[in-house]
């Protein structure tokens, strides 16, 4: 009677209940898993300085931004194999792959250099991120505001000595097809972005191929959705594989495309959500990368404002997939969130400025003349060397620099420093719009969820890989 009552015990504590589960699938309490999630925001050119003025630009000095809630914390240094100011080819591949290579490069080692048609080019292929995810079956995908093909998402996913080659960059993606990249297995399951000319055939009005190929019907016969306006996108199966080239290039600005009525273009918080829908279908877990691109074309064309608004709008996106991974997995304890920066630039805040608060219709905000901030002259604009007033953003390089004094040239205003294509002013002259350049200062790294508390300090951006793989058990 005893012996009885203790199996009961027993049988109602659960005890003699491995091995056993209501779909008598033979599947042990132990090997039950969860799956596990990695998202990865790169904000292509966000440097610190770029993060400050973007918070000021949307909500203030003392505002907060999504990216500066993300409780774990690091400085990363983002020198390559060959530059102290490293382009995002290799910076990117760093993050992906855990190795240092060149200039121009896509996630090779440091044998590769940047020839023309890389027919003689030396160095091998080093894996990412993404493609070890593909060997546990994970879901995987890639967000991008720029080209698909470009170099910040081409790192993630293929092996090329050139990043300007991005017709033999997009065909790695077809499964089965000349060229793929068989570490994909049946390739990613979600890329959203631009670049439909690498897809199509030169034949086609919006192609570029000269081989005759067009991908987008390869990739169709492999089981993807191709979706080509928001509309297409958000009508797609969310079970299927997915494809999204909204623009012949790039994808536009997100300035510009708030004020296009227009505009067939997702913006990246809602390509993020639809990834996120897609990739959660995969009960093993999946790797995510979401790039914000354009912020680093804007700067590159010491166009503050754009580049401002296209930092607001990744910071956006990264709320957004914080919101929907939460539905997922609440405390976020098998969700890894990182966001970081592949380089920084060279946009400095300058003068002593009179606090401005966000920018608005009515008010230029940090897009504005450096004033006064006390004293007699308080709020009045602050002048150079030459009397005149300038701008509290400004650049180390590129287009716009005054040749001679500025007192020969007509006084800059609010109204002219804060419109939608002004280029701010400069002080080396480099060029022509769109040829400043990077900065090599170190970037900003925030973490939140499963193994966040791992990145501190200041750390290689190779480091990097190995925590992510680590913590993912990749």
């Amino acid at each position: 009677m005893k012996r009885m009552t203790y199996l009961a015990v027993m049988l109602t504590a659960g005890y003699f209940m491995t091995g056993c589960n209501s779909d008598n699938d033979n599947t042990t309490s132990s090997e039950i898993t969860q799956p596990k999630h990695v998202l990865f925001f790169l904000g292509d050119g966000m440097g610190l300085t770029t993060l400050t003025a973007s918070r000021i630009y949307s909500v203030g000095e003392d505002g907060t931004t999504t990216i500066d809630t993300l409780p774990e914390t690091a400085f990363i240094k983002t020198y390559s194999n060959d530059s102290q100011v490293t382009d995002s080819a290799p910076s990117m591949a760093a993050y992906m792959t855990g190795v240092k290579s060149n200039n121009g490069v896509i996630s090779m080692d440091a044998e590769a250099t940047p020839e023309d048609d890389c027919s003689n080019s030396k160095g091998s292929a080093v894996t990412t991120l993404l493609e070890l995810a593909k060997a546990k079956s994970w879901g995987t995908g890639v967000v991008t505001s720029t080209r698909v093909t470009h170099a910040t998402p081409a790192a993630t996913y293929a092996h090329i000595c050139n990043r300007d080659l991005e017709n033999d960059i997009a065909v790695q993606l077809v499964p089965g097809g000349a060229g793929f990249n068989s570490k994909l297995a049946d390739g990613l399951d979600v890329v959203l972005g631009g670049g439909r000319k690498q897809f199509f055939s030169a034949a086609n009005l919006s192609g570029g191929r000269s081989d005759g190929r067009d991908l987008i019907t390869e990739l169709k016969a492999k089981g993807y959705t191709y979706a080509g306006t928001k509309a297409d996108m958000t009508a797609a199966d969310n079970s299927k594989k997915l494809i999204g080239l909204f623009n012949n290039s790039h994808l536009s600005y997100d300035l510009d495309r708030q004020q296009d009525s227009s505009s067939v273009e997702p913006s990246l918080t809602e390509m993020t959500e639809k990834a996120i829908d897609v990739l959660s279908h995969n009960k093993k877990g999946f790797f995510l990368m979401v790039e914000g691109g354009r912020i680093d074309h804007a700067l590159h064309d010491t166009n503050a404002k754009r580049a401002l608004q296209d930092t607001v709008a990744f910071d956006q996106a990264i709320a957004a997939a914080i919101t929907k991974m939460k539905t997922i997995d609440p405390e976020l304890k098998n969700t890894l969130i990182v966001v970081t920066a592949d380089h920084d630039h060279t946009l400095v805040l300058n003068g002593y400025a009179q606090r401005t608060g966000k920018t608005t219709d009515g008010q230029p905000g940090v897009l504005g003349l450096v004033k006064n901030y006390s004293g007699e002259t308080a709020g009045e604009a602050s002048v150079d060397a030459d009397g005149m007033p300038y701008s509290i953003i400004g650049f180390g390089n590129g287009s716009n620099r005054v040749n001679g004094a500025r007192n020969t040239v007509e006084a800059l205003t609010d109204d002219t420093v804060s419109a939608d294509d002004y280029r701010q002013e400069v002080v080396v002259e480099v060029g022509k719009p769109g040829s400043e350049t990077h900065g090599g200062t170190d970037v900003f790294l925030g973490a939140m969820g499963m193994g966040a508390e791992d990145f501190h300090g200041v750390i290689e951006n190779t480091a990097v890989f190995g925590k992510v793989k680590t913590i993912a058990g990749l």
